[in-house]
């Protein structure tokens, strides 16, 4: 992979992350929406039947890296007084 592709792929990567992650903190996706779209995600490269394997296994175990474990801030939801 050539160091452009390989730094569009790292950017694309931190984009991706920062939607979900503003997705989540503002209630649009639940947190188990998010991991459910990134299991979908890393499922399709775990499956991929082509001969870069090592290279759709990195980015799947990549993709499971990003579920998230616990719901960030409450779901999304003002915590501020009543």
């Amino acid at each position: 992979m050539s160091m452009q592709s390989d730094n569009a792929g790292k950017a694309a990567l931190s984009i991706c992350e920062a939607l979900l992650l503003a997705l989540g903190d503002r209630g649009v996706l639940s947190a188990s929406e998010i991991a459910g779209l990134l299991d979908d995600a890393a499922a399709s490269h775990e499956s991929a039947s082509e001969t870069e394997t090592a290279a759709h296994r990195d980015v799947a175990v990549l993709i499971r890296g990003m579920i998230p474990a616990e719901p960030r801030g409450g779901g999304g939801q003002d915590a501020g007084g009543a």
